[in-house]
């Protein structure tokens, strides 16, 4: 390998970069917009869950309790009724996702036995978020129905019975507010990096078969290695700014924790931009057309990236063939690497397996990439 051609590949495709405004575009405001759509637009958390209240009795307990469940901050109150059919028409409409029918004799039952039955309603039609919801409720019910019990149990001086009762105290480790935003924004990172390194890289041997400078390129001495290092450097080094780029909004912008070691990330992302700008230019040696190139490295990337990473969806909950599948899927490790790191605070040691997995890929991918092309015109 002589470094001299090898730095004229380098910079001949730096220049190429700087002169080509989509690949700039690509290269720098993609990965700003992509955070921001995705930082702000996606989240597990569910808050202010539109909420409609059928009080068929109308009293002082009642409308206590209707507080009780809006105090949380989960539910928002949109419309209070009187029947079944307005109940039915407000769900219809949209105006609420869940709602609770308080019998008529609310008051008495309270008074009597310092319970009664309420019942719950939800629109099914979002299965995720009505599951959400229904934990809410249901928490917000149970809040709502100690602080009756107490009331009712004070105003006849009576001790509620504490034999045999448990007391659950909670804790949660590494993401203690339980904010998605932490758990999504890294993963994030990882889908900006896969997209953005393999779309750039993809252009690289197919923009010189479309252009016909493919022909004196390889009239050169340059070696098919030295050509694949040479047009790969610039993307790394610009890769691996976006990664930094997008790694910093996400500790500084998003308030996302970064427990582990700056070195540790670093390795690990570096190991990722290889696998990716090596299958970015695999594809660009097989396939000769930019437009059709561009399109195989944003379906190769993309769809694997955000459904079968663990991303978006826990891999532990996925059937065990598509668990299986997940393996060959490179971003599922840096995902992995991500979230353990910024959040777990894991060591170099402590993350060998996924750092191994990345390895085995950068080996595969690297030289697969090497034998690809060849200097010839057929």
């Amino acid at each position: 390998m002589n470094l001299r051609r090898l730095l004229a590949v380098a910079r001949k495709e730096a220049l190429q970069i700087l002169r080509d405004p989509r690949s700039l575009a690509i290269a720098l405001l993609m990965p700003l917009m992509q955070m921001a759509l995705l930082g702000y637009g996606v989240s597990l958390d569910i808050r202010h869950v539109p909420l409609c209240v059928e009080d068929r009795e109308n009293s002082q307990a009642s409308r206590s309790f209707t507080g009780a469940l809006t105090a949380g901050g989960w539910f928002d109150l949109t419309q209070v009724v009187r029947d079944d059919a307005a109940l039915r028409s407000s769900i219809d409409r949209g105006r609420c996702i869940a709602a609770v029918v308080i019998p008529v004799d609310f008051s008495r039952l309270l008074a009597a036995t310092g319970s009664a039955p309420v019942q719950a309603v939800f629109d099914a039609t979002d299965v995720n978020t009505t599951n959400i919801a229904a934990g809410y409720l249901q928490a917000a019910v149970a809040q709502a129905d100690a602080g009756m019990r107490s009331r009712w149990a004070a105003s006849r001086a009576i001790a509620l019975p504490a034999a045999g009762s448990i007391d659950l105290e909670p804790a949660t480790w590494f993401n203690e507010t339980l904010d998605s935003r932490n758990f999504i924004i890294p993963g994030v990172v990882a889908v900006i990096l896969a997209l953005v390194g393999a779309q750039l890289t993809s252009l690289t041997i197919s923009r010189e078969w479309e252009r016909g400078t493919m022909e004196q390129l390889i009239s050169t001495p340059v070696t098919a290695l030295e050509i694949m290092l040479g047009k790969l450097i610039p993307y790394f080094c610009v890769g691996f700014a976006d990664a930094v780029t997008c790694l910093g909004i996400a500790v500084l912008w998003f308030g996302v924790p970064l427990r582990g070691n700056l070195w540790t990330l670093f390795v690990a992302t570096g190991l990722f931009s290889v696998v990716v700008l090596g299958t970015g230019y695999l594809i660009s040696v097989r396939v000769r057309s930019q437009l059709g190139a561009s399109q195989i490295a944003l379906l190769v990337t993309m769809l694997p990236t955000t459904l079968l990473s663990g991303y978006t969806f826990p891999i532990d909950q996925m059937p065990p063939l598509i668990q299986a599948l997940t393996h060959v899927v490179y971003a599922r490790y840096y995902v992995t690497l991500l979230r353990a790191i910024f959040l777990k605070g894991s060591s170099l040691g402590e993350l060998w397996q996924p750092l191994a997995g990345l390895c085995i890929f950068a080996v595969v991918v690297g030289v697969l990439a090497a034998r690809a092309l060849r200097k010839r015109l057929d």
